[in-house]
């Protein structure tokens, strides 16, 4: 077995601590990271419903607009006959 003296041995504690550490702190920037891609997600998919909403509104005015003007145009048509 390998022996170790005290300063080898609190050097390679350390050494070991700091690659904890690091991996520690690596996957806390990742889960941060991905935390924010999921939140830029989300916040796209409210933008883009609303702007659906806001075109399926529209359409429904421009239906009844079509439709109000395909009455007249009908009336008109049935009033001169």
């Amino acid at each position: 077995m390998l022996n170790l003296n005290d300063t080898e041995e609190i050097l390679a504690i350390l050494i070991a601590v700091a690659i904890i550490l690091g991996f520690v702190f690596s996957t806390y920037k990742e889960i941060q990271y991905t935390i924010a891609e999921e939140k830029g997600k989300l916040r796209e998919k409210k933008e883009t419903e609303a702007k659906v909403k806001a075109l399926i509104q529209y359409l429904d005015a421009k239906k009844e607009l079509i439709d109000a003007v395909n009455e007249v145009q009908k009336k008109a048509g049935d009033s001169k006959n």
